[in-house]
């Protein structure tokens, strides 16, 4: 009884949070509407006014990539998955993401929401390659070290697609860890 009270309370604290962060982006407090909304602020993204617009979020409101259509993906942490709808892909993918996940059981690990890495993935190429290798597309899309590598943008600014202003690097540490990524 006493290790069902004490998880009573927690949850009581964490719906709390959960509606304060509600009302401060006026969405759900999920991961994914979080992500959205984080790199909305971040990178200069319109969103759609429906979170549920079939094949992408928003589109990048200027830089290299203005006007184009963006999907953003926010992952508690790193397994170089990707999830892919390849009925209605977007120009981009930003995926979010929080540590390489070295784990081989979720028993007793936590998933913190932290920002440590983010890429971007030209969609058409990214699937192409993908088909090219025979991987199935779709939930959680297996995709290669490799590419991950070469989509990074944050913290190594490894793909020219998208090069992050000082400003921009300063607000997603916010959200990351307190050690290197």
């Amino acid at each position: 009884m006493e290790t069902l009270a004490q998880l009573a309370a927690l949850i009581r604290r964490r719906n709390q949070l959960e509606q304060e962060i509600t009302a401060l982006i006026g969405r759900p407090a999920q991961l994914g509407h979080l992500g959205e909304y984080i790199a909305a602020h971040t990178f200069d993204i319109v969103l759609e006014q429906s979170a549920a617009q079939k094949g992408f979020d928003g589109r990048f409101a200027d830089g290299p990539l203005q006007g184009r259509t963006v999907n953003i993906k926010w992952y508690a942490v790193r397994q170089s998955i990707l999830d892919i709808n390849t009925s209605a892909p977007p120009e981009y993918f930003l995926v979010l993401t929080g540590p390489k996940s070295a784990m081989l059981s979720s028993r007793n690990q936590t998933r913190p929401w932290r920002i440590d890495h983010v890429f971007i993935f030209d969609a058409s190429q990214l699937i192409e390659h993908l088909q090219q290798s025979g991987v199935v597309i779709g939930v959680a899309t297996s995709v290669r070290k490799l590419w991950w590598d070469a989509a990074e943008i944050f913290p190594q600014p490894r793909c020219p697609l998208l090069l992050l202003s000082d400003a921009q690097c300063a607000m997603l540490k916010l959200f990351g860890s307190t050690i290197d990524a």
